[in-house]
């Protein structure tokens, strides 16, 4: 703990003398007009800080008769000052541990999670000055409730609420908080107005102010004028509801669970966040801001991710490695393997608790290594306590590791065939929770990912046989089962499948299994006695050995991994480190596991302190800035209570755990004789204990303390594995042994127990935190059931009071985040200064930037070595010099530009001079040359042209001869018509002939002209009609080829009739025979009455008649014999009427197909109709076949009847095979 007393005098310190000094100094070396380089130092601390919370008037009193305002201004501002300071003592509590500056009061009491802190501002309304300078502020009356919380006493200024009808919070009595204004108060009680109208009567004690509306929502709670619970609470939920899952509390992100898919994330995302397109509080901009840290000041930097079980610390580090492996990965590097380690560490590391589908069951240290041009260039991942205590036991609705369940659900079929695997619930290690699956989640899906991100780490298909080997023992090991072999309870294990397929799987012998697991070894010396087992001992001894190969697995892969990962030849030492562990933990029943994860939660605490409590006012305090001190709560204590020697809680669990007799009752015991003076333990009945951690108090139970630090594992099982033929089991042996100080001794294994070594790792994670710098990452979970959009106020409080954020939002508000060295400072923003007769220190300089901007001596702090500012400053710094930089760009970019452009015009004009001269050279040289090769083939040339032009000079003289012959020869032809013709035509015959023969020359080409015309016409017109005729032609043949085809079709058709029709004609005829014959048979003395069918032409049925002639009572007498013939004759006649229109039908088609059978050329016109009408014969004769077919079934079943009753045979037979 860091005191120190501030002189009760005003006494300058070092740092108000060095300004004054170099005031004076600039003073002297300056013109007298110019202004000071420094500014005016404020006479008390007080003034320096701005009040983070909304003053009152200073004047404002509540009398009896309402408010007052401005009585007896003149009162002694002693007085004043003493009230304020008592006020503010009442706003603070003061906790044993505190640091802050050289000037603070021992007698100062803080601790308020909702304080908005003690800063005081310049003077203005609602501040008084006392007459030694000290500024105070009319604050509410705060006292300390029981539990630690704060009280707002609003009773002195209650009229100034009422008034101003501000907004108040008020506790519903289910715990809910609500806003309403204070109408009026009574004693103790105030009278709220809610916004329904409704007025209730609440304690004023139970009032809280509320934020204005303007403040709704913001992103970062620093931003809250009022930071109390409710305020917090509201601020959260009202971003939440609108899938605004992360906000800002100072330096650190606080991001809420949404139980569901949030749109926040992918491509466009991390390039909005790249661009610094966005400033919105998101995971993206911590690891943006972290990247960029490491990149410009070579600093490592680690992202530390903390929170309860389900509140998205697993998926909020994924969401990390994403964007630093797309801000320093390339297509296909080694940035893919490093987002692969997730998937194969959740399958091996993961398991639903009562809690959470998918909780991580180890802490993990992913340190990326990047090279100089910011690409990653490996990685490495360190584990911390594995709970393989999971593997062997297990609460209801919970489950192992996921990768159990994997491996039953998605191994291929030669896979199950090779390890003997089963079903997940014939496996006693995981069907004793009656969990077997998650809702939603795939698990064969699951393994199939798996196997590609193995495949992706480069671990060998082999390799991942051997470990899924060791998996199928351990869930063989948990089907073994034990038999009494004695009356001493003593077991041996029984000698079934589950021992056989675990001892195929270890690659040892079945009895030398069944052997390890039912004897022990006591060993004296060098000597050993083998002792049989209980039940209960045997049992220990074969989930020791399940939970011994789980952990050396998972410790296995984890090698492969980091082999996978190594950094190269690239790595410069750049490195951001993500943690992801385990948040704080409080069950019913809390054992050592939670024991160990509580413990490390208060170091990662006292870190998380350390570096945003601790260190900024401790920093404050060395480099000289004048700051008023801020408490916070340390958990130092309750970490001594915990690491302390030798009476500290590990040290005495290790004390215990040495006893062989020693059981959790007494380590109970032990721990309330030598640790109940500690304020941080709280000894309870039996064998529990309870320890006030910086979150709550939490309750554990020893049950089960000893065995689990001790971790045992006997040396006869550490013997089969280093016998096995297998190399997985005689890798995780040979690390066991060489963890001993003497391998050979059975008696040091293990070497060390695990509270002390979870702690060795604890300490070095502290020592390479330490070395980094921190960005801190809060994970809330907003309900326990795990439901979106569902956000319970209690819950969420909780784990803000255990993650202290309210306490960094406290002192962020009232201390300096941004600093910067003087140095820096000037390099920076330097170059902004108007003025240049400022002093060229760097504090000068500094200071001279920050009066041209107009921030106020209140916003920044100077120290010996640094500047330190407030939250804003820089901001607004950055914003100045970007718009100077934006504006020097613009100028330079115009002048730039101008000078390139008078450039390029320079350029260009030479350029085209230059061209100008090339192209000029280059057209005379072609000159010459063509010049002298013209003057080289000149003869040639000449000769050629003289031989062509005399050629075609012969080819127009002898056309020209040609075409004067053929002239001469009509003009002779046409003088021999024209003898015969009259005599007008003779003599103009005559005087053509008389005519000169220059003359007839002339007139001879016109006609030639007009006859060659016409000849050329009548070949055109006769070209295109001997094409017209090849067209016909070619149609013609076409027309042939059809026709020749449609008649073999009407051939072939006409012969299927004519076979159709005599198959049905030898038909009727047989029948006609048969019938005949057996009507003269059967009935010889038949009389006239009867008429044949063969006989009767418009007869359809022979039924209805009866014999002429015959009376009724000759009618009555015969219709026994009677009844027979009128069968016959009506069969007899329906074959008759059968046989008739075949007859008629045939000659039907015949005449109707007469015209397709005897015609040989049709036209074009009825070609298509000819198709149609041999279409619709055919449908014609199909309906027809049908019918016939269809009656004469009908006259053979008649017929069948009455050969039937005579016993005749049966000819229809052939005649149905016949016509079929």
């Amino acid at each position: 703990m860091m005191l120190s007393a501030s002189p009760p005098s005003l006494a300058k310190s070092s740092l108000e003398e060095m300004l004054e000094a170099l005031k004076r100094r600039d003073e002297s070396e300056k013109p007298k007009d110019l202004p000071p380089a420094l500014p005016a130092r404020p006479i008390s601390r007080a003034s320096r800080l701005p009040s983070c919370r909304r003053s009152l008037p200073a004047d404002l009193r509540v009398g009896g008769n309402g408010i007052k305002c401005g009585e007896d201004s003149a009162v002694a501002s002693e007085s004043k000052v003493r009230e304020a300071g008592k006020r503010k003592e009442e706003w603070f509590r003061v906790r044993k541990n505190s640091f802050g500056s050289k000037k603070m009061r021992k007698e100062l009491i803080v601790d308020s999670p909702y304080n908005a802190g003690v800063a005081e501002g310049k003077v203005n309304e609602g501040m008084e000055v006392a007459e030694h300078g000290v500024l105070e502020e009319n604050l509410p009356k705060i006292s300390v409730k029981k539990g630690g919380e704060l009280e707002w006493d609003v009773n002195d200024n209650i009229g100034y609420f009422i008034k101003k009808k501000l907004s108040v919070w008020y506790q519903l009595p289910n715990g809910q908080w609500d806003t309403g204004t204070i109408k009026s108060t009574s004693g103790g009680e105030s009278y709220i107005s809610l916004m329904n109208g409704n007025v209730i009567k609440v304690s004023t004690e139970d009032l809280f102010p509320a934020n204005p509306q303007i403040l709704e929502g913001v992103d970062d709670l620093l931003q809250l004028s009022f930071l109390n619970e409710p305020s917090v609470l509201h601020n959260l939920k009202y971003r939440y509801t609108r899938d605004m899952i992360y906000s800002k509390a100072g330096p650190v992100l606080i991001a809420i669970n949404p139980f569901k898919q949030a749109q926040l994330y992918g491509n466009d995302f991390v390039t909005a966040y790249r661009q610094k397109t966005t400033d919105s509080p998101h995971i993206y901009a911590v690891a943006d801001t972290a990247y960029n840290e490491m990149m410009s000041d070579g600093v490592n930097q680690s992202i530390i991710i903390s929170g309860e079980s389900g509140s998205g610390k697993t998926e909020t580090a994924k969401f990390t490695m994403q964007y630093l492996a797309a801000l320093g990965g390339v297509s296909g590097g080694i940035e893919h393997e490093v987002l692969q380690t997730s998937c194969i560490l959740e399958a091996f590391g993961n398991a639903k608790t009562s809690r959470n589908d998918n909780s991580s069951r180890f802490g993990k240290v992913i340190e990326i290594h990047f090279s100089n041009l910011g690409k990653i260039s490996g990685a490495k991942i360190q584990t911390f306590l594995l709970e393989k205590s999971r593997v062997v036991q297990l609460s209801t609705s919970e489950r192992s590791f996921h990768i159990f369940y994997q491996l039953c659900a998605g191994a291929p079929p030669s896979l199950k065939e090779k390890l003997n695997l089963r079903t997940a619930k014939e496996y006693y290690y995981l069907n004793q929770s009656d969990c077997l699956v998650i809702n939603g989640v795939d698990d064969a899906n699951k393994f199939n990912k798996l196997m590609e991100a193995l495949d992706i780490i480069q671990i060998s298909r082999e390799q991942q046989e051997h470990a899924f080997a060791m998996l199928a023992a351990i869930l063989w090991l948990g089907n073994i089962s034990f038999q009494a072999i004695d009356n001493e309870n003593h077991v041996e294990a029984l000698a079934d499948e589950a021992v056989s397929n675990a001892a195929k799987l270890l690659g040892c012998g079945v009895h030398e299994l069944i052997v390890a697991l039912s004897t022990h070894k006591i060993w004296a010396g060098k000597d050993g006695v083998a002792t049989k087992l209980t039940l209960q001992q045997a049992v220990d001894t074969r989930d020791a050995l399940a939970k011994f190969i789980y952990a050396s697995l998972f410790d296995w892969l984890l090698e492969q991994i980091n082999k996978s990962l190594e950094v190269g030849k690239w790595c410069t030492g750049r490195s951001i480190s993500i943690l992801d562990i385990f948040g704080f933990e409080s069950f019913k029943k809390n054992s050592f596991e939670q024991f160990c994860i509580n413990y490390a939660n208060e170091r990662l605490q006292q870190h998380f302190n350390r570096h945003l409590l601790k260190l900024e006012q401790e920093e404050y305090e060395v480099d000289g800035v004048d700051w008023t001190k801020v408490e916070f709560e340390d958990n130092q204590e309750c970490l001594d209570l915990f690491e302390k020697k030798p009476l500290g809680l590990l040290s005495l669990l290790d004390e215990e755990s040495n006893f062989p007799k020693a059981t959790d009752l007494t380590f109970a015991n032990k721990l309330k004789q030598h640790l109940n003076a500690n304020p941080c333990f709280k000894g309870d009945r039996g064998r529990a204990f309870g320890v006030q951690h910086y979150a709550r108090e939490v309750l554990y139970d020893t049950n089960g303390f000893l065995e689990k630090n001790r971790d045992p594992l006997h040396f006869e099982l550490v013997q089969l594995l280093s016998s096995s033929h297998c190399q997985l089991p005689q890798l995780f042996a040979s690390k066991m042994l060489n963890q001993s100080s003497k391998p050979a001794s059975p008696l040091n294994v293990p070497k060390q127990s695990v509270g002390t070594k979870f702690k060795g790792q604890l300490f070095k994670l502290m020592h390479q935190l330490e070395n980094t710098t921190p960005h801190f990452i809060r994970c809330i979970k907003p309900n326990a059931r795990q439901l979106p959009g569902k956000y319970e106020d209690d819950l969420v409080l909780q784990q803000l009071r255990c993650c202290g954020v309210l306490e960094v939002v406290r002192i962020s508000r009232c201390g300096y985040p941004s600093r910067i060295t003087h140095q820096e400072f000037a390099e920076r923003y330097g170059f902004l200064l108007l003025e240049t007769n400022v002093a060229q220190d760097p504090l000068s300089i500094a200071v001279a930037v920050l009066q041209q901007f107009n921030i106020l001596p209140e916003m920044y702090q100077v120290g010996y070595t640094k500047l330190y500012l407030r939250t804003g400053q820089i901001c607004a710094l950055e914003d100045k010099r970007k718009q100077v930089l934006e504006g020097i760009t613009g100028v330079q970019k115009y002048f730039r530009g101008q000078q390139a452009h008078c450039h390029f015009h320079e350029l260009k004009e030479g350029v085209i001079r230059m061209q100008s001269f090339i192209r000029g050279e280059n057209i005379r040289r072609k000159y010459a040359i063509g010049t002298r090769r013209q003057t080289a083939i000149a003869p040639q040339l000449l000769d050629e042209q003289l031989m062509a032009v005399t050629y075609l000079q012969s080819v127009i003289r002898g056309w020209l001869a040609r075409r004067h012959f053929n002239d001469m020869c009509n003009l002779k032809q046409l003088n021999v018509e024209s003898v015969n013709s009259k005599r007008k035509a003779g003599r103009r015959i005559s005087e053509v002939q008389d005519l000169p023969q220059e003359q007839k020359i002339q007139v001879l080409p016109s006609v030639w002209a007009e006859l060659q015309r016409r000849v050329i016409k009548a070949e055109g017109a006769l070209g295109q009609k001997e094409e017209e005729n090849n067209a016909l032609r070619q149609q013609l043949q076409q027309y042939e080829k059809r026709w020749l085809e449609y008649d073999a079709k009407m051939k072939s058709m006409e012969g299927m009739w004519q076979k159709q029709m005599s198959s049905l004609q030898v038909s009727l005829t047989a029948a006609r025979k048969s019938l005949s014959a057996d009507l003269t048979a059967g009935q010889p003395g038949r009389t006239d009455g009867y008429a044949s069918p063969y006989d009767s032409e418009g007869a359809t049925s022979l039924e209805s008649r009866t014999p002429g002639g015959s009376t009724p009572i000759k009618f009555a007498s015969n219709v026994p014999d009677a009844l027979p013939d009128r069968e016959t004759n009506g069969s007899l006649a329906a074959v008759s009427n059968l046989a008739k229109d075949f007859d008629q039908q045939r000659q039907a088609f015949e005449r109707d197909a007469k015209p397709f059978t005897e015609g040989k050329t049709v036209q074009q016109s009825s070609h298509t109709n000819s198709k149609e009408e041999l279409r619709r014969l055919k449908l014609k004769f199909e309906a027809w076949k049908k019918d016939y077919k269809m009656r004469l079934r009908e006259a053979k079943a008649r017929l069948h009847k009455l050969r039937h009753s005579e016993g005749h045979r049966k000819w229809w037979g052939k005649l149905r095979t016949r016509v079929s």
